[in-house]
């Protein structure tokens, strides 16, 4: 095992290292949540339809899955492409309130040259780059999946399938580094061998 701060690494049997974004790369999910807050009250959603324990345990899931999740359990009606459209928006809006996960950016550094990297994250590609982009990660990875390019979101596998693709490495020599519950299980059922991310401690008052 090599050690990257808090996260113990397997030094080998693995060909490509594959990792989700918001919450394992960057520390982005407070800045996530206030702008789901945001979007939802702009779209006329009742007051704690979403509340933050319920985010954190859908990190990973697409924008749209989530509203008509929402939709289905309280019997609303809001429309899944304005509040993504908002939701996105005013994350944009907030990209200086995200902050490197150090132990895991310090992680993917190491492996610059010696395999393929790539990330795939549930984010729309607008702000997955704008991230990368924000955060000086762009240069890190050569390839980058997002909502935008598969048909189904995690937890299905679709994401880490498709960056495996791209990356040119069979889906059993892939290691994930993950933080959520839906990426875990989509990596796992892309049938590569997961690292969980330990959660970003976050003192709500």
């Amino acid at each position: 095992m090599e050690q990257f701060g808090s996260l113990n690494i397997p030094k080998s049997g693995y060909k490509a290292v594959i990792f989700d974004l918001d919450g394992t790369l960057v520390d982005s999910m407070p800045a996530h949540f206030q702008a789901w807050c945001e979007a939802l009250a702009a779209n006329g959603a009742p007051k704690d339809v979403f509340p933050e324990d319920v985010f954190y345990s859908m990190g990973g899931r697409p924008t749209k899955d989530i509203v008509k999740e929402i939709n289905g359990e309280f019997n609303l009606d809001l429309d899944p492409e304005a509040i993504s459209y908002s939701k996105r928006k005013a994350f944009l809006d907030r990209l200086d309130l995200v902050e490197l996960n150090e132990d895991v950016v310090a992680f993917a550094k190491s492996l610059r040259g010696k395999m393929p990297v790539g990330i795939a994250s549930g984010g729309s590609r607008k702000v997955v780059e704008a991230t990368l982009k924000t955060t000086g990660l762009s240069e890190l990875f050569d390839e980058v999946v997002t909502a935008d390019d598969v048909k189904c979101g995690k937890p299905a596998p679709d994401a880490f399938l498709d960056c495996a693709e791209r990356l040119d490495v069979a889906p059993a020599d892939c290691l994930v580094l993950e933080d959520a519950a839906p990426g875990i299980m989509a990596a796992q059922l892309a049938g590569m061998k997961v690292i969980t991310v330990p959660a970003a401690i976050h003192i709500v008052e």
